[in-house]
């Protein structure tokens, strides 16, 4: 395609994309008070006050927490559409018998992100009580709606787009971007900078947090890098006959 035509399928695939977020929020909505029950119960495990609820000290805060959440909720629901046009805009540029790669690349991502999103979930415990006790005994934990609902929504997605590296890595390989003994070569470096990179993104900064991202990322590279090097070689055979 001329690039007129390739900006034009950008442009179509990105509205189908606003259609489906749009349409996503508008289903988040009927399930607010659930949804915002789920996301408050890391804290009730670790609090030690007789209630749980947030403590909300501006009178607009309620409207901006319901948007955030039917925004990134709205997100997470509409994540298979979004990978489908991603999938459908990069598909012809690979090999007609790699388009059947389809269903395994949008069903491995849609797991990957669930797997990412429900570990930072787990996780938010253990960040809460490491982030109360660093300050001192004397501090009793309280938060603000937005704040907290800014962490733990922040480390869900986070954890959710960080668990897509293997299927980008694969990706970059069997597009000829990256050489597999190339990422073998240099698997030492891609170790060091995947924990500098995940201390960097963590929002709550605790160890058990970097720990449970960083652990499963370097062992996503292994991975990628197997299964990246035998699409490679299976693709080579398939040409060479």
């Amino acid at each position: 395609m001329t690039l007129v035509e390739h900006l034009s399928e950008l442009r179509s695939r990105l509205i189908k994309c606003l259609i489906a977020v749009a349409v996503g929020m508008l289903i988040v909505t009927l399930f607010y008070n659930q949804i915002l029950d789920f996301l408050v119960n890391p804290y009730c495990e670790v609090s030690k006050t007789d209630s749980c609820a947030l403590l909300q000290t501006d009178p607009l805060e309620g409207f901006s927490i319901r948007m955030k959440i039917t925004g990134y909720a709205g997100i997470a629901l509409a994540m298979p559409v979004l990978l489908w046009q991603l999938w459908r805009f990069i598909s012809p540029g690979l090999y007609a018998n790699e388009r059947r790669y389809v269903i395994p690349f949008v069903g491995s991502a849609l797991v990957l992100f669930a797997l990412g999103a429900g570990i930072a979930y787990w996780t938010m415990p253990y960040a809460l009580q490491f982030l109360g006790s660093i300050g001192g005994h004397n501090l009793v934990q309280q938060y603000r709606p937005a704040p907290y609902v800014q962490l733990i929504t922040l480390m869900m997605l986070i954890f959710g787009a960080s668990f897509e590296f293997p299927i980008l890595l694969v990706f970059l390989q069997m597009a000829g971007i990256v050489e597999p003994d190339t990422l073998r070569r240099y698997r030492r470096h891609a170790f060091v900078g995947i924990t500098v990179i995940v201390a960097v993104v963590t929002p709550s900064g605790d160890p058990w947090s970097m720990l449970a991202l960083s652990v499963p990322m370097v062992i996503f590279y292994e991975v990628a890098v197997r299964l990246g090097s035998w699409l490679v070689r299976r693709r080579a055979l398939q040409e060479a006959t």
